[in-house]
């Protein structure tokens, strides 16, 4: 069942923008982290970053190619990467059980990529799991340019 924000009168409480493109369930603790980890994206935070992405991450690129968190960190800190805007336009999440999530996020992107900008609409589909009840982390994930219907 879907519920309308307006219609409970209130936000969640972790609002920020990620919350107010919220479709489906409320999930306060997912979008905090999602919010999390766009922040450190903006920022370059690499100990943020750190943090959120499981050691076995696998995730899976725009070029089809896959990436360990190792890459994704060394990109972040030698600047290689740069998120230069990241303007969320919808997210929806599923709980799967109470330590796995799947979150579909659809995002506006202006990113630095060896000193070249790309923009673009994207897509991510990420797999955040909590092992025994501890921290949440990305697991898995896949990002995929959005081809925007221009009729």
């Amino acid at each position: 069942m879907e519920i309308d924000w307006m219609e409970r009168g209130r936000r969640p409480s972790e609002s920020g923008i990620l919350s107010t493109v919220l479709r489906g369930n409320p999930d306060d603790e997912i979008v905090a982290l999602e919010a999390r980890l766009r922040d450190a994206q903006l920022s370059a935070d690499v100990e943020v970053l750190d943090k959120l992405i499981h050691e076995d991450l696998l995730f899976t690129g725009p070029d089809g190619q896959l990436a360990t968190k190792a890459q994704d960190l060394e990109a972040h800190s030698s600047g290689l990467v740069r998120f230069r805007s990241h303007e969320p336009k919808e997210l929806r999440i599923r709980r799967v059980g109470g330590n796995v999530a799947v979150v579909a996020l659809l995002a506006e992107l202006v990113v630095e990529v060896a000193g070249s900008p790309s923009e673009g609409v994207y897509r991510y589909t990420r797999v955040w799991s909590r092992d025994n009840g501890r921290d949440w982390r990305v697991v898995a994930g896949h990002v995929s340019p959005v081809v925007l219907d221009t009729e």
